[in-house]
């Protein structure tokens, strides 16, 4: 979810690169609510995609989308990761959807790589005191409002976009990347865009801009990457040394899923295999298409 990858040791839990305990935002919390004064964070691999989105990052297609994005921006609170939620509004970046979310890692123990999916999309977090909660929803209805129950709030969340006709993420694309790190040093090997704007803009001119992306990629012995995820109704495959797009191919909607691979007898044809199902929440259309692809005879 933070966009930061931890390496311990399987054993013992001990950290395999240091970790530091970092101060946080103590700022804008609401009454009775304690706030860590530090978090952990790994020295390596260096954090997976930004902890900060100000005024001065705002994306837009054009200078008036661009500028509405810096409103909602400048209008909420956001002094980096763990910013607190608060009545006012705080942006929560990485947002409720990842960093790093749905799907988990590939490892390959050979060449010793870890490969996972990133996405980029900030979110807006409001506290509701519960006795609003009844007339907020009514004026807000494009949020998700968690009852939180138990608590004296309500937590409204929506993902950070543009007005329409653009809905397009407030923050800079790309919005999806696909990153490997090399396990024996810490460092990132390759990151490379993931998605296009395909099946999701309303004009024919696609951009590779990256996009969220729900659904973990698998790693073969033969040096592939395997991945559906985008909202983009393909499957990819890319070079697990260098990340290059090697192959892609379309599906009948979006695949959030992780792949499967499996051949039937050790010298039998690899069959790779993804649930093509789409995303409700993603905009994506619902399908029940199960995808098997495997190199000719």
């Amino acid at each position: 979810k933070l966009g930061m990858l931890f390496f311990l040791n399987r054993e013992t839990g001990a950290p395999l690169f240091p970790i530091e305990e970092r101060p946080v935002p103590q700022e804008g919390a609401v009454p009775g609510e304690y706030l860590a004064p530090t978090q952990p964070f790994p020295t390596k691999p260096e954090p997976l995609q930004p902890h900060t989105l100000g005024p001065d990052d705002a994306f837009g297609f054009t200078p008036w989308d661009e500028a509405k994005c810096r409103e909602l921006i400048e209008s909420a609170r956001h002094d980096g990761i763990y910013t607190p939620p608060s009545l006012e509004g705080s942006i929560q970046y990485p947002g409720f959807i990842g960093g790093m979310n749905w799907g988990s890692v590939a490892v390959d123990p050979q060449r010793r790589v870890v490969i996972t999916n990133v996405q980029r999309i900030a979110g807006l977090i409001t506290l509701v005191p519960r006795e609003q909660t009844p007339t907020y929803r009514s004026r807000n209805p494009f949020g998700q409002l968690e009852p939180q129950e138990g608590s004296p709030y309500a937590l409204d969340r929506l993902a950070l976009l543009s007005p329409p006709p653009f809905g397009a993420p407030c923050n800079p694309p790309p919005w999806g990347q696909l990153v490997a790190v090399d396990t024996a040093t810490g460092e990132k090997k390759w990151e490379v865009t993931l998605g296009t704007t395909r099946d999701r803009a309303p004009w024919p001119i696609w951009r590779k801009l990256g996009t969220p992306n729900l659904g973990g990629p698998i790693t073969t012995a033969s040096g592939l990457v395997f991945i559906g995820a985008t909202t983009d109704f393909y499957l990819r495959a890319f070079s697990t040394e260098t990340g290059e797009e090697l192959w892609k191919t379309r599906l009948p909607t979006a695949a959030h899923a992780t792949p499967m691979t499996y051949r039937l007898t050790p010298t039998g044809r690899q069959f790779v295999v993804i649930a093509a199902g789409g995303h409700g929440i993603l905009g994506t259309p619902p399908n029940d298409a199960l995808m098997a692809f495997a190199l000719p005879d």
